[in-house]
């Protein structure tokens, strides 16, 4: 799986959440390989959009057709000044993945210093934090290439997931929360209370 991840500062919401319907309806249809969109606005207007394709070799074709040309350049009136890509050649999924059936969506953005490390805890965490989030119906995590990262974490809704993040660990899985958050500098999080959902008819 391939993502690209879309993000700046939103002007015009609903232009956004419009100019999103209608790709869906006019251009998803002849964009072979994408296999889903995740989309939303945090409450202090910044946007986010994590687009998946099979590979990068469909997510190249996608972009270079005209009809999507036209698109992004009335979409991206949308934006208040400029808007940032990054390219996602390595995805990592966990639980169901990315789920159109989500409530809440948060987006997490950081930088690993060990990579390697960072996958090796996520897979061992995969069992537990089922066991003790059973609100978390799955996640996505793109990786840059570079050690920068962002990870998509799909909830059933947002009150059960405040709710449950008060629960208190077992030690042997807050022993594994503390050593990813040793690995991890410059964190930034956002929160898709209205997450726009979209996956191929």
């Amino acid at each position: 799986m391939f993502v690209q991840v879309i993000q700046g500062r939103v002007r015009d919401v609903e232009q956004l959440r419009a100019q999103m319907d209608r790709w869906i309806a006019d251009l998803s249809p002849n964009a072979a390989g994408w296999l889903g969109s995740t989309t939303g606005v945090t409450a202090d207007g910044i946007g986010i959009a994590l687009a998946r394709f099979e590979s990068a070799d469909a997510a190249r074709r996608n972009s270079e057709r005209p009809e999507q040309g036209q698109w992004w350049a009335e979409t991206q009136s949308s934006f208040d000044g400029d808007v940032t890509f990054h390219d996602c050649p390595d995805v990592r999924s966990f639980g169901n993945g990315g789920s159109d059936d989500a409530g809440f969506v948060q987006v997490i953005q950081g930088r690993y210093t060990d990579v390697e490390k960072g996958l090796e805890l996520m897979r061992r965490s995969e069992d537990p934090l089922r066991e003790l989030r059973p609100d978390v119906i799955g996640g996505l995590l793109c990786l840059y290439g570079d050690g920068g990262f962002t990870q998509a974490v799909y909830f059933t809704s947002e009150a059960e997931a405040r709710a449950n993040e008060q629960r208190q660990p077992p030690p042997d899985v807050q022993a594994m929360f503390e050593e990813e958050a040793g690995i991890t500098t410059d964190l930034a999080y956002f929160d898709l209370t209205d997450p726009w959902l979209y996956s191929p008819k």
